[in-house]
């Protein structure tokens, strides 16, 4: 007993210089903020819909044309049969005229995959009339239809854009018709096709149109989408564009 008592002296005896203790935490400055970490967040949502009421396609390209389909001579009826058809609420600015309801049109052609859609009425019935619209303009610039130039007569649709002094145009067609109409389209359409049959040139379709290079060239030029597709079929030749 006296021998434990004596070890139990000597340990509360010692200096405490003789001892050990952890190291304390580091002091913080006055005012400074302890180290933050931040997280990387990505959203998986999906975006909304495009709320750009212009037609849009998926890319160049010639689309297939249904073995020569003529869906511009359709009526707005059957080429609605041929459509997938959606709606959606459109964003954008517009106050208390917003277009709170999903009267937002987007129309899919099945045969092409063309895509076009209307967004700026409240009224869906009239969004789905611009979007139809605007489909046969984009099947006109999008889907060639083969021709053969052996025995190529050019349909009337295409007489009708054409400058009156060309020399096939015939006084039984009319005055010209120009873009803001909305048989242009079947023209613009019977053009493109033409200059696709004679591998982009100009000067070539200019001969079977009876017009010179410049007249073609200046009717292409009066449509931007017309300038474009044109374009890149002449892109897809190796010619350069029309400016």
């Amino acid at each position: 007993m006296a021998r434990a008592l004596l070890r139990i002296t000597r340990c509360y005896s010692s200096p405490l210089s003789s001892l050990t203790f952890p190291p304390p935490p580091p002091l913080l400055h006055r005012g400074a903020a302890p180290p933050l970490r931040f997280l990387s967040i990505s959203s998986s949502s999906p975006s909304p819909p495009p709320s750009s009421s212009a037609a849009t396609w998926d890319g160049p390209g010639v689309k297939g044309g249904g073995d020569g389909e003529d869906f511009l001579g359709m009526s707005d009826d059957e080429l609605m049969g041929q459509c997938e058809m959606g709606t959606f609420k459109a964003s954008g600015p517009g106050g208390q005229h917003r277009n709170k309801r999903e009267s937002a049109v987007r129309l899919r052609h099945r045969p092409t995959g063309i895509i076009a859609q209307a967004v700026e009425d409240r009224s869906q019935h009239k969004n789905r009339a611009s979007a139809l619209s605007r489909l046969r303009t984009l099947i006109a610039l999008r889907v060639r239809k083969p021709i053969n130039l052996e025995d190529y007569t050019p349909p009337v649709e295409l007489l009708q854009i054409l400058p009156l002094k060309s020399t096939i145009r015939g006084k039984d067609v009319g005055p010209q018709i120009g873009p803001n109409n909305p048989k242009f389209a079947p023209g613009m359409q019977a053009l493109l096709d033409l200059l696709f049959a004679v591998e982009g040139s100009v000067s070539e379709a200019a001969k079977i149109l009876g017009l010179s290079t410049g007249a073609v060239s200046r009717l292409i030029l009066s449509d931007d989408a017309l300038r474009t597709a044109a374009n890149e079929v002449r892109a897809a030749k190796g010619l350069k564009p029309l400016k």
